[in-house]
């Protein structure tokens, strides 16, 4: 429901599985370790997706997004910190992880609705299996990936093997909240996230 904050802070522990933790934000997660180096991420390879740059912009052509990527990286309670974009329309990159191309899963999050309009990923949970997400690098490359999946998980069951046990490929997973209103500090009860393998661009 539009106008009213999303509050969706994903607390990730690596050694259970995810728990969403109480806070103010979308998509952030929490206790992360500072990834210094993913299998791969960063190999002498001819593809040159696998070499780190930051996106700059996100383009989801099924549901009429184009939009600025920003680097984000831990907030004081080491949740991901959301872009600081009050109209909710930026994507935040989480820097610490992948660059989209490169091996395991570069994490897009992005804001539903904010008190006043409509988010960036209002329409997340409108995309499909098989549609195309563009990712333009800063580099002047874009990596192109494929939806596997659209899936609501509640907030305490945050998948954490799925996004990050697969360092074999090159991923993106977006991430916003969903479901129903319950207000407080949780805000809406689920988040909606999409599971995207690379392509060829």
């Amino acid at each position: 429901m539009l106008g009213r904050p999303r509050a969706g802070v994903v607390s990730l522990a690596l050694t259970v599985l995810g728990l969403f933790a109480v806070g103010i934000g979308v998509g952030q997660l929490t206790g992360l370790p500072s990834f210094g180096g993913w299998p791969n991420a960063a190999r002498a390879d001819t593809d040159r997706l696998h070499r780190p740059s930051a996106p700059s912009v996100v383009v989801i052509g099924s549901i009429g997004v184009r939009a600025e990527v920003v680097p984000v990286g831990l907030a004081e309670d080491g949740s991901i910190a959301p872009p600081r974009d009050s109209r909710g329309a930026t994507a935040g990159w989480y820097e610490h992880g992948p660059s989209p191309g490169q091996s395991g899963s570069a994490v897009l999050v992005g804001h539903v609705d904010t008190r006043e309009a409509a988010g960036v990923f209002h329409r997340l949970d409108e995309v499909r299996e098989g549609d195309l997400i563009q990712v333009h690098r800063r580099d002047r490359r874009t990596a192109a990936f494929r939806v596997d999946s659209v899936e609501t998980f509640p907030k305490n069951e945050f998948p954490v093997k799925r996004i990050f046990g697969d360092h074999s490929r090159a991923r993106l997973v977006l991430v916003t909240c969903g479901g129903r209103w319950v207000g407080g500090e949780t805000g809406y009860a689920d988040n909606v996230m999409v599971f995207a393998t690379r392509v060829p661009a």
